[in-house]
């Protein structure tokens, strides 16, 4: 029975992802399962998935947040544009001076919280209400229409912001998209099954292998599914490249490396991570300059979807980043959360998006229901964990 509850606890959001998907397939008579539909969840929530791989570092340090990273999006994309249309500079260039401008910005924040000590709240308040007036002040308060084809494909925008189907099949199905599925499901049994062969040679109990098993089977069904509804419609987007990679990297940073293991022990109990000999200052400076970079990158990913540059963009991108990572099981406290959790959060955050959309929600209803399923994740995550320290004393 102990073990029934502590999967239940563990899968809650997926299980409330599932019966979300189930609501909204019932409430749209299955619209939201079209291809189409499947397409639009991964290609207008792709800076979701980038922002809020970035917001779990800075979660992770101790429950702290960003609340810049909206502002940092639309003056990132606004420097970009002006650097691509009204300066003619080479796309590749702007790029990669639009990443630093980010990374600077995220650097400068993160100096006076992780050096000065300012509460991450208040510098990055402030870091909202600079670089949202800055936007204005570079765009002039207009739009700016973004017109270089290739910088808009590769980032996500446009309508030719697909992978080509260089295979070839029958008529209405990208093969690519098709292999490209059956290929990451190959890659992830390997790694689980090399995990499950290296546990039992140390040694380590092998009694919950069936529910790897079948939490492995679970996922592959999943990628399957999605890889044959996006090779229904026009195959993989490039966003989704770039947040497949954005996911991998952190992923791997969180649970591979000594540097993500800094984040839990700092988030967990910050001095005894200091006494340990971790230099907690670097952890909170890398966390937030890193946020700056993600942030950049997210403002690239919006201007190329929006084709034009406007200092409206970004507004909310810091609720749907913290809400995902909150929901996705992140806790208020820090040192818990999973970039695999992140991305069920980031999923339940889109699929509420776009359910109530399709079934013609109003917008401040819409938001209603997000606040809503915000604080219910935060409540159980609270609650939870007072239970366990009350029945560990």
């Amino acid at each position: 029975m102990g073990k029934v509850k502590e999967s239940f606890q563990k899968y809650t959001m997926i299980f409330v992802l599932i019966l979300v998907l189930a609501f909204f397939a019932w409430g749209t008579g299955g619209k939201i399962l079209y291809p189409q539909n499947v397409n639009n969840l991964i290609s207008q929530n792709a800076y979701v998935f980038v922002l809020a791989s970035g917001m779990l570092l800075c979660i992770l340090t101790g429950g702290n947040i960003d609340l810049s990273v909206g502002s940092v999006v639309c003056f990132v994309g606004a420097m970009a544009g002006k650097f691509m249309e009204e300066m003619k500079m080479n796309p590749v260039i702007a790029v990669l001076i639009a990443l630093i401008i980010g990374a600077a910005i995220g650097a400068w924040q993160a100096f006076w919280i992780a050096y000065v000590r300012i509460p991450p709240f208040i510098v990055t308040l402030a870091g909202m209400l600079m670089f949202r007036g800055l936007s204005n002040v570079a765009l002039k308060g207009k739009t700016l229409p973004i017109k270089s084809a290739g910088f808009v494909r590769f980032f996500g925008g446009g309508a030719n912001c697909y992978i080509p189907d260089f295979i070839g099949g029958p008529e209405g199905l990208n093969m690519v998209a098709l292999l490209a599925g059956g290929i990451a499901s190959l890659i992830f049994v390997i790694i689980t099954v090399r995990g499950m062969q290296k546990r039992a040679k140390s040694g380590y109990d092998t009694a919950g292998n069936a529910g790897v098993l079948v939490r492995t089977i679970a996922i592959v069904a999943v990628v399957m599914a999605v890889s044959y509804k996006l090779a229904q419609y026009k195959g993989i987007p490039t966003s989704l490249v770039l947040v497949a990679i954005v996911v991998i990297v952190y992923g791997y940073l969180t649970s591979k490396t000594t540097t993500g293991r800094y984040f839990y022990a700092v988030g967990g109990n910050e001095k005894a991570a200091a006494l340990s000999g971790i230099n907690t200052n670097r952890v909170y400076f890398i966390a937030y300059t890193n946020m700056g970079f993600l942030a950049g990158l997210a403002g690239l990913m919006t201007i190329a979807r929006m084709t034009s540059a406007q200092p409206t963009y970004g507004q909310n991108y810091e609720m749907d980043a913290i809400g995902s990572c909150f929901i996705g099981g992140a806790s208020a406290y820090g040192g818990v959360g999973t970039i695999p959790g992140v991305i069920v959060g980031a999923v339940l955050m889109g699929l509420i998006n776009q359910g109530m959309s399709i079934m013609g929600t109003d917008q401040n209803m819409q938001k209603v229901v997000k606040g809503a399923v915000l604080l219910a994740a935060v409540i159980f995550d609270v609650v939870s964990k007072r239970k366990s320290f009350i029945a560990k004393a």
